[in-house]
């Protein structure tokens, strides 16, 4: 500090010092007032003011180094190199520039800092730089501590300075920051010319490159002119503002006063009124002479003025600079009204609070129309909060607006986790992870739910989305866009009812008893596996089966029984099925299994399983039941390619696997089908086979064995179809039986027979077969008897065959009604006897007239000694009962040797004669059903 002194003493011309104090501090000062130009002016003219303020604050400092460095008396002769001379003024108007440039901008204090660090280094440069200039007969080294102490001193006044000169107003201020910064320059000059260690050595540069102190001299005059010339600007500018100002005061006067919607006034710190406009008058009833100088709370209600209300506003406004509110106010005449006011704090040029300015408005009407629509508001979140939809509105931008309280509801969320502002993705994430948390695992699923949910809302087409985010959790989203881009959705939690229509599609498809798929379910998995096979060029098998005698079961044990059976079998039919399999009850005791089919073996082993099935007897209350099946199986594509063919081809499989003694389960053949659908055909047909009159009858000649005699004839139905041709009746019958044809058939062919028995001698019968189902028609006797009467022909003629079959059926039933038909005077005849039941008891309880023995015994007593003895123990049988017997199938003079051996009544067959037709009748009209 000693040669720091000593310099400023010793070495420098006082007079020049004092000079450049003087230049630094005026265009310092001048700088200021420009920099708060460009502050006042930003950011329409704020550009030009800042490069004024630049340029002047560069001009200004460089002036102070150079006439600093004019008066420096270093004991020699010194000189000025111009470049470096330059340098250094461009250098400290850029820097400056660029200062102001940062601490205006952004008006913070950490830029403030930055601008004055910059400020401080454009200055430390800017003296380096110059002292670089100097042209010596000496070699100048520098004292490092010196230079360092400078950089300080440089920078640390330009903050204050800096913040003085953006955020102050008034002289005083500018006085301030002005005395800062010159300081700042002067601390750095003498403490960097303090750093100067000057050694004696021969100057090396040319005199014509040096600038005397003389050109010096007027360089610095000419940058002392500028800055000159930058006051004069200055101080015709802040003319000029404050004229402009005192005019905008005067104008703005003038619109206060005569405004008349606000009241504006302008009050003393502590509340007292110290002007009045015509708009407060008018809105407040008071005039200017009876209001100045009262205080502002004879405006306020007594409840404000009781909680101290004016002093709390006064005191807010003077804390933050500015109150706005809202509240109740009283007129002159005692009326009230509600106020909409601003209270705003007024300084003076240095800033120190002189009062307030007051803005008050009539805001009765808002009031009430903004009660009402907080009323309407209150209505409309009592109806949305009672809404059983969840409701969200979103802004333009996707972000939460509002919700009701089904929608928090639905989502397991409280209101702090659906502040308003929160974005649609996040709100999609949030819901879902309240909600769900188990599913919520910050993987992909959570990403998937999420953008479902945020894919769903922002559909905004109207129709509602489904949304199966969980199997506790399915929505029916609909989304709306509003004409502002925002969007309202609504949810509504279906999950019950989806469980309901799970529930229905379920009983739909499946059996109510068995729980097995139905035939509907089955016919749907049926057609997509056959299209998977199809695809993947594989097999599928169908395995159709029904029970054998169920039905006998629910007669002789009951319903309930019945019921339990065939849920132990589906229970065990279901536990018996493989992945991909499929079992279902089609109707009654009708099923049907499938199966995709890897190899052969797998079809082998499915069947076996379901075989094994039937295996062990079910549970009973009373006693074990025992079921059995037999399967039909029909394979895809090579016995049919669509469902409803398959499980036609597997029936008719399993249709000849009844009726086979060797095995429970058969194959379709192609055959099957041909004869179905001849059978079908015959079906068909057989309903209009009177009507075309396709039907005739044969009657083959009866005679008894010991004399030759003719007794009769039995009618035989024989049929020419118009396609087929001759269809046998070994054909036809059972179809006719199985339709219900076989009862206009029957009739037909009694009502027949009989007009053509009449034409006959009276010595003669005629035979006519019934059917077990005409046996069980109700009005069976009293048709008989009628067909009698209309043909004419003798009861006694007429000649009714029946096989044993037909009455096991309902023996007690048939014996009645053959009791009738006997009662008549009409013939009963046991046709077959020898084959299928042929019981003794069935003789016993009825007296039959005739006994007929089966053809097939005769046409083996050649080759059969077992069929010989049939037949003589059935001659036997009738000799000892009574009952003549009848042998069929007699075709050779040793048939009737062996019948007249053994004692047989009666014969028929080739033997006497084919089945022919008589012509010993007039046609008669056909009178049938």
């Amino acid at each position: 500090m000693t040669y720091f002194w000593m310099c400023l003493r010793d070495q420098h011309d006082h007079r020049l010092v004092l000079l450049a104090g003087l230049v630094c501090m005026t265009g310092t000062l001048c700088a200021v007032l420009l920099m708060r130009q460009a502050r006042d002016s930003y950011p329409d003219r704020s550009i030009r003011w800042l490069a004024v303020a630049g340029l002047t604050a560069g001009f200004t400092i460089w002036a102070t180094h150079f006439i600093a460095m004019l008066g420096y008396l270093p004991g020699t002769a010194i000189g000025f190199r111009p470049w470096p001379t330059l340098a250094s003024l461009c250098l400290a108007a850029a820097a400056t520039w660029l200062g102001f440039l940062l601490a205006l901008r952004h008006r913070q204090r950490s830029m403030q800092a930055l601008g004055a660090l910059a400020v401080g280094m454009g200055i430390s440069g800017m003296h380096y730089v110059g002292m670089m200039a100097l042209a010596l007969p000496m070699r100048i080294t520098l004292d490092w501590h010196y230079v360092v102490l400078s950089l300080i001193f440089s920078v640390v006044p330009l903050y204050p300075a800096m913040t003085l000169c953006l955020d102050g107003h008034g002289y005083r201020s500018s006085l301030k920051s002005a005395s800062l910064a010159c300081l700042a320059v002067v601390l750095l000059h003498f403490t960097g010319v303090a750093a100067i260690r000057l050694t004696p050595e021969r100057l090396s540069v040319s005199s014509d490159l040096i600038l005397s102190s003389q050109a010096m001299a007027a360089a610095i005059a000419g940058a002392a002119l500028i800055v000159v010339a930058n006051c004069l600007i200055v101080l015709i500018t802040s003319r000029h503002n404050r004229e402009a100002i005192h005019a905008s005061e005067r104008d703005f006067t003038l619109l206060a006063r005569g405004i008349s919607d606000y009241a504006i006034y302008m009050l003393s710190l502590d509340g007292h009124i110290a002007n009045w406009n015509a708009g407060a008058e008018r809105l407040l009833g008071y005039g200017e002479a009876e209001v100045v100088g009262r205080h502002v709370s004879i405006f306020h209600t007594p409840t404000d003025r009781a909680r101290g209300n004016p002093a709390k506003i006064l005191t807010m406004a003077l804390e933050s600079g500015k109150y706005t509110g809202e509240g109740w106010r009283k007129r002159q005449d005692g009326s009230s009204f509600w106020a909409h006011f601003s209270l705003e704090l007024v300084a003076d040029a240095d800033g120190r609070p002189i009062g307030f300015a007051k803005i008050t408005r009539d805001m009765t009407r808002l009031k009430e129309d903004q009660d009402r629509l907080a009323k309407l508001t209150a209505q409309l979140d009592t109806a949305l909060d009672n809404m059983h939809l969840g409701l969200c509105l979103l802004d333009a931008r996707h972000r939460l607006v509002l919700h009701n309280r089904r929608f928090a509801q639905m989502w397991d969320m409280s209101e702090e986790d659906l502040a308003p502002g929160l974005d649609l993705d996040r709100l999609a994430t949030r819901a879902l992870a309240a909600r769900l948390p188990s599913a919520m695992d910050g993987g992909e699923h959570q990403h998937a739910l999420a953008t479902m949910m945020c894919e769903a809302v922002r559909s905004a087409d109207a129709e509602p989305t489904i949304g199966e985010f969980d199997d506790n959790l399915v929505l029916s989203i609909v989304s709306r866009t509003l004409p502002d881009g925002g969007l309202v959705a609504t949810f509504e939690d279906i999950t019950d009812r989806r469980r309901s229509e799970a529930h229905i599609a379920y009983l739909a498809s499946h059996d109510a008893l068995t729980d097995l798929p139905n035939r509907a379910r089955f016919g749907d998995w049926m057609e997509a596996e056959l299209a998977r096979a199809h695809a993947q060029d594989r097999h599928v098998a169908l395995i159709a089966f029904d029970l054998n005698s169920f039905k006998e079961i629910n007669d002789l044990h009951g319903q309930a029984v019945g019921d339990r059976v065939m849920m132990e079998l589906s229970a065990r039919l279901n536990a018996a099925l493989h992945e991909g399999e499929m079992v279902a009850r089609l109707a009654g005791d009708e099923f049907a299994a499938g199966k995709p089919l890897a190899s052969d073996s797998d079809l082998d082993g499915f069947v076996a399983r379901l075989a094994a099935c039937f295996e062990r007897p079910f549970d009973s209350e009373e006693t074990p039941i025992v079921l059995s099946a037999r399967f039909g199986i029909a394979v895809a594509p090579m016995d049919a390619e669509t469902p409803e063919a398959l499980l036609n081809n597997a029936d008719l499989a399993a249709q000849r696997a009844k009726a086979s003694v060797a095995g429970n389960i058969a194959y379709y053949e192609s055959g099957m089908d041909r004869a179905a659908r001849t059978r079908r055909q015959i079906a068909a047909d057989l309903r209009m086979a009177i009507v075309r009159d396709e039907f005739h009858l044969l009657y083959q000649p009866q005679h008894r064995v010991a004399s030759g005699d003719l007794t009769g004839y039995e009618a035989l139905i024989r049929w020419n179809h118009s396609k087929l041709g001759v269809v046998s009746p070994d054909v036809f019958i059972p179809v006719a039986e199985e339709t219900g044809e076989i009862l206009a058939i029957g009739q037909w062919v009694l009502r027949r027979a009989c007009s053509d028995a009449a034409a006959w001698p009276d010595d003669l019968t005629v035979a006519v077969n019934l059917s077990a189902i005409q046996l069980m028609q109700p009005d069976l006797v009293r048709h008989v008897a009628q067909v009698l009467i209309d043909s004419g022909l003798p009861a006694r003629r007429l000649v009714l065959e029946i096989t044993e079959s037909a009455i096991i059926a309902d023996k007690a039933r048939a014996l009645h009604v053959l009791r009738q038909i006997k009662a008549l005077g009409i013939s009963i005849a046991m046709d077959d006897f020898g084959t299928g039941y042929s019981s003794l008891d069935t003789l016993h309880a009825f007296p039959f007239d005739k006994i007929k023995i089966d053809k097939s015994f005769l046409l083996q007593s050649s080759t059969s000694h077992q069929a010989v003895m049939i037949i003589r123990a059935v001659a036997s049988l009738g000799r000892n009962l009574g009952i003549p017997v009848l042998a069929e199938g007699v075709e050779t003079a040793e048939h009737v040797a062996l019948l007249a051996q053994e004692g047989c009544d009666e014969a028929q067959g080739y033997y006497y004669g084919m089945p022919m037709q008589l012509p010993l009748h007039d046609d008669l009209d056909q009178a049938c059903l």
